[in-house]
Formats: C-alpha cells, sequence, structure tokens
C-alpha cells in the first residue's frame, strides 16, 4: 500500500492537542505508556499457551496414543474458542470498555489452565481437549481488545509499526512457552515397539502413560497464577478512552453489514485466515518433520521449534524498523513471496535442507499477522471493534487447517508433501499484499489521520 495525506476529521481539535504530545520512538504516545506498556505485555503472555500446544501435540501422541490427524483435534479445539468468543468479546468491550474485556479474559485463561488438573487426574484427552477451548476463550478477549487498543492508540499512520512493535513481543512468549514445554512437558523418554510391548506385559505401561500425562499439569497451574497476578495490575490501571466510544453518542450505532462495503477488510479476513492456517501447520507439525527426515529426538526437535519462534521474533523486530521505509503492505508482500518459495524447498527437498527452510519461514511470516489486522481494519470508524472481533474469528483459520495437515501426511505417509497447506495459504496471502488490501477511493477519506485514543489525564 501507499500512504495517503488523509484530511482531518471533526475531530480536528482535539487532534490537535494531542499531536503535540510526545510520542516515543515515533509511534508510542507518551502520556499512554503505561497503560501501552501493560497491554504490550499481554502479546508475550498469550503467546505462551499458544505455542505450548506444539508440544501437547507430541506429548499427548505419546501419552494417549494419538494419530496424527487426532492431535491435529488439538489446535482445532483451541482456534474454536476465538472463532466461537470472537463477536461476544467485541460486545462486551463494545458495552463496556477495553479494560473490562481484558480483565475477563485473562480471568477466563486463568480457568482453563486450572481445568488441566482435573483433566489429568481423569486422563481423558476431551477434558484437555475442552480445558483447551476454555483458555482459547480468555485468549479471544485479550486479542481483540489488545490488537484494536494499541492500532487506535495514537496516530493512524503509524498504526501498522504500533501493533508491529507490540506484536513483536508475542514471539517472545512464543518461546518462553515452547521452552517451558520441552523442559518441563517433553520427558524425553521415547520407548520403542519392542520396550512398550515388554511395559504392557510387566502391567508398567499405563503407569508411564500416566506419568507423561500429568508433566503438563504443573506448567499450566503457573499460567494461571500469572494471569490473575496480571489481572489485578490492570484492575488499578487507568486506560485512555477511545473516541470511537465517544462518537457513538452521536453517530449510528455499529452495523456489522456495512462491512461488506470494505473489499480490502472482507478479504483481509480471508487474508488472516489463511496466515493462521499456515502458522499454525508450520509450527504444529515442525518437530514431526525434524524427526522424520533427520531422526533427531524430541527434544532436540523441540529445540529447532525454539529456534524457530527466535527467528519470528527477530522478523517482527526488524519489520517494525523496516516498515519505515517500505510500506507494510508492500512488505507483507515480499515476504509471502519468500516464504511460498522456502515452503516449496521442503516440499521438494525434505531432509536438512527442508527443515530449515521451514526454519527461517517463521522469520518472514513475523508481521503478518499485525499487519494483515491493520490493513483490515483501517476506515471502518464506528465498526472497528465489530471488524476487529471478525479479524479475531479467522484465527479459526488454526483450527480448520491442521486435521487437514496431518491427514495428508498420514496418507502420503509424508510430512513433507501436506507442506502443501502452507503454500496454498501464502499465495493467497501475497495476492492480499499486494492487490486485495487496496482501499476503493471512495472510502479514503473515512480514515483519520489523528489519534483514536483520548488520554484521561
Amino acid at each position: 500500500m501507499e500512504y495517503i495525506n488523509l484530511p482531518i476529521n471533526r475531530f480536528s481539535i482535539m487532534s490537535e492537542v494531542l499531536s503535540k504530545d510526545r510520542e516515543i520512538f515515533g509511534f508510542i504516545p507518551a502520556r499512554s505508556i503505561v497503560s501501552f506498556s501493560l497491554v504490550t505485555m499481554l502479546f508475550l503472555i498469550w503467546g505462551i499457551p499458544n505455542n505450548m500446544n506444539d508440544i501437547l501435540i507430541k506429548q499427548f501422541m505419546k501419552s494417549f496414543e494419538l494419530s496424527r490427524t487426532q492431535a491435529g483435534l488439538i489446535q482445532s479445539a483451541f482456534y474454536m474458542g476465538y472463532f466461537f468468543l470472537a463477536v461476544p468479546s467485541g460486545l462486551i468491550m463494545k458495552k463496556y470498555s477495553y479494560k473490562t474485556g481484558l480483565i475477563a479474559g485473562l480471568l477466563l485463561f486463568a480457568l482453563g489452565c486450572c481445568l488441566f488438573w482435573p483433566a489429568a487426574i481423569a486422563g481423558k484427552y476431551g477434558l484437555f481437549l475442552f480445558a483447551l477451548f476454555v483458555i482459547a476463550s480468555g485468549l479471544t478477549f485479550l486479542e481483540t481488545g489488545a490488537n484494536i487498543f494499541i492500532v487506535k492508540l495514537g496516530n493512524a499512520q503509524s498504526a501498522e509499526r504500533r501493533l508491529n512493535f507490540s506484536q513483536a513481543f508475542n514471539p517472545i512468549g512464543a518461546v518462553l512457552g515452547v521452552l517451558i514445554g520441552t523442559i518441563f512437558i517433553l520427558s524425553g523418554i521415547e520407548h520403542n515397539p519392542v520396550k512398550i510391548a515388554a511395559m504392557k506385559l510387566s502391567g508398567e505401561y499405563q503407569h508411564y502413560l500416566q506419568h507423561e500425562t500429568m508433566r503438563v499439569v504443573t506448567p499450566y497451574l503457573v499460567l494461571a497464577a500469572f494471569a490473575v497476578l496480571w489481572s489485578i495490575l490492570l484492575m488499578f490501571t487507568k486506560f485512555p478512552k477511545g473516541t470511537d466510544e465517544l462518537k457513538e453518542e452521536t453517530q449510528a450505532p455499529a452495523n456489522a453489514k456495512e462491512l461488506l462495503n470494505y473489499p480490502h477488510f472482507y478479504k483481509g479476513v480471508f487474508s488472516q485466515f489463511f496466515y493462521c492456517g499456515a502458522q499454525t501447520c508450520t509450527w504444529s507439525f515442525f518437530i514431526q518433520y525434524v524427526q522424520d527426515y533427520t531422526g533427531e529426538p524430541e527434544k532436540i526437535a523441540g529445540y529447532f521449534l525454539t529456534g524457530t519462534l527466535v527467528a519470528f521474533g527477530l522478523g517482527r523486530f526488524s519489520a517494525t524498523y523496516i516498515m519505515r521505509y517500505v510500506s507494510p503492505g508492500k512488505l507483507m508482500g515480499i515476504y509471502g513471496v519468500i516464504n511460498i518459495i522456502l515452503v516449496v524447498i521442503a516440499i521438494l527437498f525434505p531432509g536438512v535442507v527442508g527443515v530449515w527452510a521451514i526454519f527461517f519461514t517463521s522469520f518472514f511470516m513475523s508481521l503478518m499477522y499485525p499487519t494483515n489486522f491493520a490493513l483490515s481494519i483501517r476506515g471502518l470508524g464506528n465498526n472497528a471493534k465489530i471488524g476487529g472481533s471478525i479479524m479475531v474469528m479467522a484465527i479459526v483459520g488454526g483450527a480448520f487447517f491442521p486435521p487437514i495437515m496431518g491427514l495428508i501426511a498420514e496418507s502420503a505417509k509424508s510430512m513433507a508433501v501436506s507442506m502443501v497447506i502452507p503454500l496454498i495459504c501464502y499465495l493467497y496471502i501475497a495476492y492480499y499484499a499486494f492487490k486485495g488490501s487496496k482501499i476503493p477511493n471512495e472510502h479514503i477519506e473515512e480514515i483519520p489521520a489523528e489519534p483514536q485514543i483520548i488520554p484521561t489525564h
């Protein structure tokens, strides 16, 4: 996309006052630094459980003796929570406030983590899936509120940079999640069929499976305690008030049907759907890909996953800087094309070359979620919160694609062939970045040029 000089809206007097406020790094309003920092930390917090799922897939394949397709239901249950709670979370924040929604999300997240304890004691895979659904339901509030809050907290022209900066903390949480899972959940004990048969005969096998299942409990209870602590911090923090909330006093209510008039929005929803599918499939089955084609044990494969998430974090921080010189849409398109090439290499050359090709896709996918989000909700005005909720619903791509990828891997007996799923996803993302994200001329004047958040102090 190209940056456009946009007209000042009817809140220009208020905008002029706020524009005089000092901005840290050119995109963070100094007067809102406390609320910005606390909300930015939420990006790190939800990155932890999101990426512990990748460890759970490997762990539950062992402790519950699951197929790859069955293990893929972990991501399906998780991301269905996003799908069903996205709109309700947006409506709650619309009626009350961002702050209320974020606190509710943290408490719901903590509840889901606590449910891991009874699920492990019962030894039921279905109960774990329900607990993951509850966790994701809480995270939906966090993602819906935090993404829109950061986008609107300051000058609209720096929204992509601001959101990319906040989202850059998400991969730090992702790395922590994988490290926690690799160290405290994966035991490193992998028995061959002969050993398993001997353990079954001796009656030791069920005890082994139960022990492996119980390893997931402690990390999630610690997460629950941290989520409750952070919710208390938010309770005692004063948040700025969005102008969209003020405008509702004089403007017509938000109307979701109006979103159909914005092609860049609904195409962006599909782009986000495909991105979440590509990311989830890549990370969910990366450990399996590494083990299948290099023969490395699960802990080493887990550290490979940790490494690719570090690359993801570096990519997001670097993208924030590069966007000073390259427009966000163009940069996302270039990165999309690079990932198409890398995934093709992973399909055609499974092995060490393929592992490293997949490894580096994380660097180039890093900017896609926040950039896609910011590009899609531009110019939605009073419909921004509903639009943001629908964008979060698009995360259901993470539920839709993993079972399909697992089924392809089982049918073709090849993880490499199943990488065709991320390939298809990146093709659409590249299209959206270069063409689909362009805003029709009749909607350009609707995009505010100045800050959308009013500090209360």
